[in-house]
């Protein structure tokens, strides 16, 4: 149990002005009086312990932050956390290694809620030679990584276009959380140099049509420019912190040459 620095009150506006609800949206939503919610808002009452976690549930608190507004309700917390290599985790770790090594020859990994690596299917790894060390130094945080000068940043071929859906999304997790480290994480990676672009031309009407629906990640190799569509996997139903602040992200070939690009060395690595 952490001690509060701010009143329940406190903080319950801030989420609730965060959702742009007003007071009788949220009151409605929660089946409680306005005037209950606004006693609550402004320390004249305390909420029970149930009516906490309703608010919570209708205002889409992230459960780390459901445990603080119970613990300045003066409860104790209710969503554990643990370390991802926790031995009471291993189940989990798993599954998420199933996960990933079912997706190869393609590259996955997993990450959390800081988009620090926690695990992966060692499919980038043809592609980080060359990078700085530092980068690849425990722990890695796979958006530096990617457009870091350092990094992958200048191998990136649509390095603007990615650029701009990372820190996009980037905003939207702040929107939803306000973590100060995510904050200073924005500020980092706005303050990097763009690299020059690199000319990347579809190899093919497919990924023409990919191009058209989701951002591709485009990346100058060896082999050529290889395109991916991403996906995010997460734990549908989680009552543990870790679990509900982890999400595996999947890259799938955009196009023909990409798929036989990976097949080759796929190939190869049989072969080996």
């Amino acid at each position: 149990m952490t001690i509060p620095t701010r009143s329940v009150g406190d903080l319950l506006r801030d989420w609730r002005q965060r959702r742009r609800m007003s007071q009788l949206e949220l009151a409605t939503e929660a089946q409680i009086s306005t005037r209950h919610l606004s006693f609550v808002e402004t320390g004249r009452s305390l909420p029970s312990r149930d009516m906490l976690l309703r608010l919570a549930e209708q205002l889409q608190v992230p459960l780390r932050d459901r445990n603080t507004l119970l613990n300045a309700a003066g409860f104790a917390s209710v969503f554990p956390e643990r370390e991802f290599a926790d031995p009471s985790l291993e189940a989990v770790r798993k599954a998420v290694d199933k996960v990933l090594a079912a997706h190869l020859p393609y590259p996955a990994f997993a990450v959390d809620r800081h988009w620090t690596l926690v695990a992966s299917n060692g499919g980038f790894r043809p592609f980080v030679s060359g990078i700085d060390p530092q980068l690849l130094q425990p722990p890695i945080n796979v958006l530096r990584l990617t457009l870091h000068p350092g990094g992958l940043g200048p191998r990136l071929a649509n390095h603007q276009q990615w650029r701009s859906h990372v820190l996009e999304g980037l905003r939207q997790q702040i929107k939803v959380s306000g973590d100060p480290i995510l904050i200073a994480l924005l500020v980092e990676l706005k303050e990097y140099p763009a690299p020059r672009e690199i000319n990347s031309n579809p190899a093919s009407s497919g990924a023409e049509e990919w191009h058209r629906m989701v951002v591709p990640f485009q990346l100058a190799t060896k082999m050529g420019v290889l395109s991916f569509y991403t996906t995010t996997t997460i734990f549908g139903t989680p009552v543990d912190i870790t679990l509900s602040e982890l999400s595996m992200e999947l890259f799938y070939p955009a196009d023909a040459a990409t798929a036989e690009a990976f097949k080759e060395t796929s190939a190869d690595r049989t072969s080996a």
